[in-house]
């Protein structure tokens, strides 16, 4: 893939990518990847707001194709992919909450790094090899106590290794490009979890929401005026693959105004009026950051 990059979102408040629909309890769960059950932002959404935040009519046109009306004229010239999970902060006994990953989702990362022409990306995924057991990037990492590591519920004994460390500062750099403190608070609470582990606490770890609609005059709950709903907690990082298609926009162009699109956080998904999606973007590849 030529033209391509990756983008790193990172979840400044909870962040609610929604089906728009419920199966279960809740009303209006997270979207997830069918296969997996792994939460995911929809390329589609995250398309939607930044053609909204390029105010140039004429470079909107260009590189996102024409409005709804004037669609057949011709397709955009820029993919974006929906972005998957990456890092999901969990809440930890010691040193408030871990960031953490599984040697499925890391692997997958590098398969599309290197879909991208991605270079500088850690090459081994370390795997912890048994469900009780962990993997974190320091010996004194703020949540490790006592050679253990405690999620939600779960007791995991932690092991340190270097391909850990390298793949915590590696990520850090990403998606804190510049910024010392949180990329060394980011390989602090860097975590690996088995696949088996990581599946039930995408299933846990999620935040639930009980939300009431009130009668106007008499300030009480409707009737069906409850609803329950589901979102990814703040500082959740997700990623994808960002694409350019030379159809009337060249490649440079496309990039250059992503690139200006996310200099400042940019509001993705529902709810935003209760101050829900606030987001930070950072784009790696090109000319940009892959091999810092």
């Amino acid at each position: 893939m030529v033209n391509a990059r990756l983008l790193f979102v990172h979840a400044l408040s909870p962040l609610h990518p929604g089906t728009g629909q419920g199966t279960g309890v809740i009303d209006l769960p997270v979207a997830r990847e069918k296969s997996t059950g792994i939460p995911y932002l929809p390329g589609s959404s995250l398309k939607g707001v930044l053609r909204d935040a390029c105010d140039d009519k004429d470079l909107r046109k260009r590189v996102f194709g024409p409005d709804t009306d004037y669609a057949h004229e011709h397709a955009g010239s820029i993919q974006v992919s929906d972005q998957r999970l990456l890092l999901m902060p969990v809440r930890s006994l010691i040193g408030t909450f871990a960031w953490v990953t599984s040697p499925f989702i890391l692997r997958r990362l590098v398969r599309d790094a290197q879909a991208a022409g991605i270079t500088g990306i850690p090459a081994d995924v370390p795997s912890p090899g048994e469900r009780r057991m962990c993997i974190v990037s320091q010996e004194k990492a703020p949540i490790v106590h006592n050679g253990q590591v405690i999620l939600e519920d779960l007791d995991l004994r932690a092991a340190v290794t270097d391909d850990a460390r390298a793949w915590a500062e590696w990520v850090g750099k990403q998606v804190f490009p510049g910024d010392a403190y949180w990329q060394e608070t980011l390989t602090g609470r860097f975590c690996i979890v088995d696949d088996d582990v990581m599946s039930f606490l995408l299933d846990t770890a999620t935040e639930v929401v009980a939300r009431i609609r009130l009668q106007e005059q008499s300030k009480t709950v409707e009737r069906g005026g409850l609803w329950y709903e589901e979102m990814l907690p703040a500082e959740t990082i997700l990623y994808g693959l960002v694409a350019a298609i030379p159809v009337m926009a060249k490649p440079d162009e496309v990039f250059r105004t992503l690139a200006r699109l996310i200099e400042k956080p940019l509001q993705i998904g529902g709810k935003a009026t209760v101050g829900h999606g606030l987001c930070r973007l950072t784009l790696v590849g090109g000319m940009a950051r892959a091999d810092t």
